[in-house]
């Protein structure tokens, strides 16, 4: 159990460190998401070298997705104040659609983070795709992916030095909280196995001892 919380806190500080040029939180946050993933899936974290590779992959996808998120970040501001300076018409009603949208931005950002992870190989395209069906046919799990992740945040803006560890915690709660409410189907969407022949030391082969390994391979969803 220490050990586990040991892993998460580490996991946390590493994606927290990584993401301070602020260019690199996106790559930081899916090479952590995957350590999260494989940490539930097989009791231990992956070899460092998977996951630079993963990280190193992941920079450039990443940097687009720090523009976008930061740019809707903007654009939410800015309608907020002119709500609230009454700059515009809408008042509380525009502040509450305003909120409503920006749960479910949270919600479809925090499944997109869990495909990531649950598929290093995969697209960041089809992550978002991914997300946003899910929150629309599991709204159950989308509203509590919003909760964990405002429980989060708050814990971190009262205690700011905690930041590194809760996000390790706040990666395990996304994933755990998908894994339990979001149906195996939806979960599986888009994905297939396919077999991939590997030689063996002896040679080379179906049959050669070692010689398959079974791999994932994500494909865009359904319309």
């Amino acid at each position: 159990m220490v050990t586990a919380a040991s892993d998460l806190a580490l996991v946390g500080i590493a994606v927290a460190v990584l993401a301070v040029p602020v260019v690199t939180a996106g790559a930081a946050v899916r090479t952590g998401s995957v350590a999260v993933r494989q940490f539930i899936d097989n009791g231990g974290m992956p070899p460092f070298a998977d996951l630079w590779g993963v990280f190193r992959r992941s920079l450039l996808p990443g940097l687009g997705a720090v523009v976008a998120v930061l740019t809707v970040v903007a654009l939410l501001v800015v309608n907020v104040v002119a709500l609230r300076t009454g700059r515009v018409p809408g008042g509380g009603f525009g502040l509450l659609v305003t909120a409503l949208a920006v749960a479910a931005l949270v919600a479809v950002a925090a499944l997109a983070v869990v495909r990531l992870g649950a598929e290093p190989a995969g697209t960041w395209g089809d992550a978002l795709r991914w997300a946003g069906h899910t929150a629309l046919g599991a709204p159950l799990a989308a509203a509590a992916l919003v909760g964990v992740t405002a429980l989060a945040t708050a814990i971190a803006a009262m205690i700011p030095v905690t930041v590194p560890i809760v996000l390790g915690y706040l990666l395990f709660a996304l994933h755990v909280v998908t894994r339990r409410l979001v149906p195996e189907p939806a979960r599986l969407r888009g994905r297939s196995e396919a077999t991939e022949e590997r030689p063996g030391p002896g040679g080379s082969g179906a049959h050669a001892s070692g010689a398959s390994a079974t791999i994932t391979v994500p494909e865009p969803d359904e319309p």
